[in-house]
């Protein structure tokens, strides 16, 4: 696997583990845990794991990084993460909204999905999203690439919502990253894919 520096519009990117964790965590304990305290492991949560509430979030998911049952790209500024993009196998990402809806329209089960970005509030509203999702396919592809689903936010044509409830962006961002839009999954959300070749 290809272990030289990643840079992403000039922004050096990271993938999430023991040497990241604390560049991790800062970014999660300056936003109050992320998403009301999850730190984005909501998605691993299926079934939910008893260890989980024994340890809360936060010990659950360093737990999960020193065991690399988790996979993100972290976006840095200086040495500072300020977003990230989690992305994984479906096994390891297996709890995603409207996850039977999914299952019963899915044709191909896919190597990898991105499950959930968050950017520093500071950083939001100036394409830090978009460099997050592009630095976990440059990872993926050097993991040997595949296809890669997400789930984002099917927002209709000129609305807008806070970055706040956005936890996997938009369509129209993924379109602009050349994942094409698969169909709908539950309400104001939808299957979009991408074919990353390995590197």
């Amino acid at each position: 696997m290809d272990s030289s520096p990643l840079s992403v519009d000039g922004h050096r990117i990271e993938p999430l583990g023991p040497q990241t964790w604390d560049a991790f965590a800062g970014l999660a304990e300056r936003h109050n845990g992320v998403w009301g305290g999850c730190w984005c492991t909501w998605f691993h949560l299926y079934p939910d794991p008893p260890e989980r509430r024994e340890l809360g979030n936060r010990e659950f998911k360093r737990q999960l990084v020193e065991q690399g049952r988790t996979h993100a790209a972290l976006v840095f500024d200086g040495d500072e993460a300020v977003a990230w993009a989690q992305y994984g196998p479906v096994a390891e990402v297996a709890n995603i909204h409207h996850r039977k809806e999914w299952e019963q329209g899915v044709t191909r089960v896919p190597d990898y999905r991105i499950t959930c970005l968050f950017v520093d509030r500071r950083y939001r509203r100036h394409g830090m999203a978009a460099v997050a999702v592009r630095g976990a396919l440059v990872l993926i592809a050097r993991a040997g690439g595949g296809l890669v689903e997400s789930y984002p936010h099917d927002l209709p044509p000129g609305k807008r919502t806070s970055a706040s409830f956005l936890y996997n962006a938009t369509r129209t961002m993924y379109e602009g990253l050349g994942f094409r839009y698969e169909r709908s999954k539950g309400k104001g959300n939808c299957v979009m894919s991408t074919e990353v070749a390995a590197s």
